[in-house]
C-alpha cells in the first residue's frame, strides 16, 4: 500500500535545522581575531615588498656609483693644427692624470680611450715665437669643439663631456 507523508503539525514541537549552526559570542570573537591576524600578516607582506623594491633601487644606484668608470670608455681624438711647436696636455685613459707633450711639432694628433666620468680636454700653449694653433676635439667620431690660440705664449683649450646620451 502506498504511504503518504503528512505535513508536520504547525502547533507541534519544532525540530532544529541541522544545516545551520548557531554562533556564540566567543565564535564571533575568534573570527575577528583571525581577521585581525590576517590583516597584520598582509600589511607585513606589503611592507616587505615595498622595502624590497626600494632597497633594490638603492642597490642599483649604489652599484652604478661604485662601478669602475674604466669599464666604459670613449674614443677621443685630440688634434692640434698649425705650424711650429706647442706644449700640449691632454686627458688620456688614466682619467684624471694629464699627459703632457712638450715642444710637439704641429700638426699633432692623438686618439685615446677616455673613461666615462672623465671629461676629455686638451690644452695648447704656444711658445715665445707665437703663431696660430687650432685645437679640435672629437668624441666617437663626432666633432665636439674647436678653439684657436694666437700670439706669443697664446693658449687655448678644447673640452667636452662624456655623458650617457653619447652612448
Amino acid at each position: 500500500m502506498p504511504t503518504t507523508e503528512s505535513p508536520a503539525d504547525p502547533d507541534g514541537p519544532e525540530v532544529p535545522d541541522a544545516t545551520s549552526v548557531s554562533r556564540t559570542p566567543d565564535d564571533r570573537r575568534a573570527d575577528r581575531g583571525g581577521i585581525a591576524v590576517a590583516a597584520v600578516l598582509l600589511l607585513l607582506c606589503g611592507a616587505f615588498v615595498v622595502y624590497g623594491i626600494l632597497n633594490t633601487e638603492d642597490e642599483v644606484a649604489e652599484k652604478r656609483a661604485t662601478a669602475p668608470a674604466a669599464e666604459v670608455t670613449y674614443d677621443v681624438t685630440y688634434e692640434v693644427l698649425g705650424e711650429g711647436t706647442a706644449d700640449i696636455s691632454y686627458r688620456g685613459a688614466d682619467g684624471d692624470k694629464a699627459n703632457v707633450v712638450t715642444g710637439a711639432g704641429l700638426p699633432w694628433r692623438k686618439t685615446v680611450s677616455v673613461p666615462l666620468g672623465a671629461s676629455p680636454i686638451v690644452n695648447v700653449t704656444l711658445g715665445e715665437k707665437g703663431g696660430t694653433a687650432n685645437c679640435t676635439l672629437t668624441v666617437r667620431g663626432r666633432h665636439v669643439q674647436r678653439a684657436t690660440a694666437t700670439g706669443a705664449f697664446g693658449r687655448t683649450t678644447c673640452s667636452g663631456e662624456l655623458g650617457l646620451s653619447e652612448r
